[in-house]
């Protein structure tokens, strides 16, 4: 079974619904839920918040997150999960944010330095990861980790 099949089977078991909001992989982590038959029955809403303004303006990351972390923190991946959730009116919402690279690393937050979140309302869980290879693979390593511990959010 895959991840995206499994997160649908254990939504869809416990009445959840999720929100996503999507930094680093672009929409790949919506794409591979929506590839699941009633993905709808689940699945709100996914949001590409590409660009820090974006971060702002639909998922409510406060400029001072962004000012003092970074895009690429825990703080902000916190927040857009929060803010997915508080979006969609969802029980569940989980984000990413990243650097895939070639480009836009720096010395403290090197390619492949990713921050997932899931937030369910009641706790929040941030991971820091740092995943290896080129812009593709990180990408999908990410897009796995983030249903993984979407996963891990829904079973006690």
């Amino acid at each position: 079974m895959t991840l995206s099949r499994e997160v649908g089977k254990s939504l869809r078991a416990e009445g959840k619904k999720l929100a996503l909001a999507e930094s680093v992989t672009g929409g790949l982590v919506a794409n591979m839920i929506t590839d699941e038959p009633g993905a709808s029955d689940f699945f709100l809403c996914g949001v590409v918040a590409y660009g820090n303004e974006a971060k702002v303006k639909l998922l409510g990351v406060r400029k001072a997150t962004l000012k003092a972390h970074g895009a690429v923190s825990h703080q902000c991946a916190l927040e857009m999960a929060k803010g997915a959730r508080e979006l969609a009116r969802a029980d569940i919402g989980a984000s990413c944010t990243g650097i895939a690279g070639p480009t836009g690393a720096t010395k403290t937050k090197p390619i492949g330095l990713v921050y997932i979140a899931v937030d369910d309302g009641k706790h929040a869980l941030v991971e820091e990861e740092m995943f290896s290879g080129d812009r593709l693979k990180i990408k999908k390593a990410t897009a796995e980790r983030m249903l993984e511990l979407i996963l891990l959010t829904l079973k006690p």
